[in-house]
């Protein structure tokens, strides 16, 4: 792709003197970065060294430091960041214990379906908790890493009931629930269908109000299950100044400009890691993923969001730093990497290199 050709927007934030309500709600930050590391970053994406990026977004002590859109994305589109939606699920959940409608992340599939009447019923499936399914150590026959697993994504979506396919698989016989993490989109699926049954007015409505109201975020669009049910597979679309928020409200414990909207604990407990992966360096809490990322001879630890095509957001622990970014590098070997790439050498040391 040539350097002239690529479409970016450049937005200068230290002379902004835009109102709270064209950024999102967000104010814009007078503090100083290394504006020539982000110009580098824009033009690798200009030359295409890194390829289907759309948005990334940097927030520094709750105010909006870099904002940069490229290949056609601008402020007000939103973006479809696949699995980063089920980190949104797990929200909902936090608030629904906190108001009662679900009791603890130790419930049960028993305590929500008669397993009886599916297939391979079994105690073990039972017994299998909500914090199982969040972790994605539930123990099912399903790895949507591995394409010969029974229980893997693609085999899901072409079905008739999401819920019924997945509580039909069997549990796998080589692990038990708790064992071993398997990243596992189907068991999302059940948790949002949980939901949907527990929370008054149903998921979306009450993620409308418990969530996006709080948050003051009014453009987004669900997908949604073939029952019609808000889709926590992934594939929620917000813009990414929007995705920010999510990542500050966690960042900030649960709380937004000072209103609770998240219990406390949940939103430690959710970055908090839980167990390991199969991923090189990364661990998993409560549909977060977790890892680290160096500059020169510091390590920074990091929680994030991740989905298909390299989408992140990104609340790291020792920084009052949230990062976004939005990518359309759908099911390509190199869009995580990228990433990986663009925060070591261009983001984070644009940021940490100006202290």
């Amino acid at each position: 792709m040539k350097r002239e050709t690529a479409v970016f927007v450049l937005i200068m934030l230290a002379a902004a003197a835009a109102a709270d309500d064209e950024l999102h709600g967000w104010t814009a930050s007078d503090r100083a970065y290394d504006t020539e590391r982000i110009a580098e970053l824009d033009a690798a994406i200009a030359d295409g060294r890194f390829r289907d990026i759309n948005g990334v977004v940097v927030i520094y002590d709750r105010e909006l430091l870099v904002e940069r859109y490229y290949n056609g994305a601008d402020r007000e589109r939103t973006h479809n960041t696949r699995s980063v939606g089920k980190t949104f699920a797990a929200a909902v959940l936090g608030i629904a214990i906190r108001e009662g409608h679900v009791g603890s992340v130790d419930d049960t599939l028993g305590d929500f379906y008669d397993l009886r009447r599916y297939a391979h019923f079994s105690d073990g499936k039972r017994a299998v908790t909500l914090e199982q399914l969040i972790t994605m150590t539930s123990g099912f026959d399903g790895f949507d890493f591995d394409p010969s697993s029974p229980g893997n994504e693609e085999n899901m979506y072409p079905q008739d009931d999401w819920v019924r396919w997945t509580l039909d698989l069997p549990m796998a016989e080589e692990r038990n629930p708790g064992d071993e993490w398997r990243y596992f989109t189907a068991g999302i699926v059940v948790l949002g269908d949980i939901l949907n049954r527990a929370v008054p007015g149903g998921l979306e409505a009450y993620a409308h109000d418990r969530l996006f109201g709080p948050l003051g975020i009014t453009n987004y669009e669900w997908q949604h299950t073939p029952q019609r049910v808000a889709n926590t597979a992934g594939g929620i679309q917000l813009t990414p100044l929007d995705y920010a928020k999510f990542g500050q409200l966690f960042k900030d414990g649960g709380r937004w400009r000072g209103e609770v909207v998240i219990p406390a604990e949940w939103a430690r407990e959710s970055l908090e890691p839980k167990v390991e992966t199969v991923v090189d360096g990364n661990a998993y809490g409560y549909l977060w993923w977790h890892r680290r990322y160096r500059v020169g001879a510091t390590d920074y630890p990091v929680s994030y969001c991740s989905g298909n095509g390299g989408n992140k957001i990104f609340v790291f622990e020792t920084l009052p730093l949230v990062v976004v970014v939005t990518a359309s590098a759908y099911g390509r070997r190199y869009m995580h990497t990228q990433v990986d790439e663009m925060m070591e050498r261009y983001v984070l040391p644009a940021v940490v290199d100006a202290d």
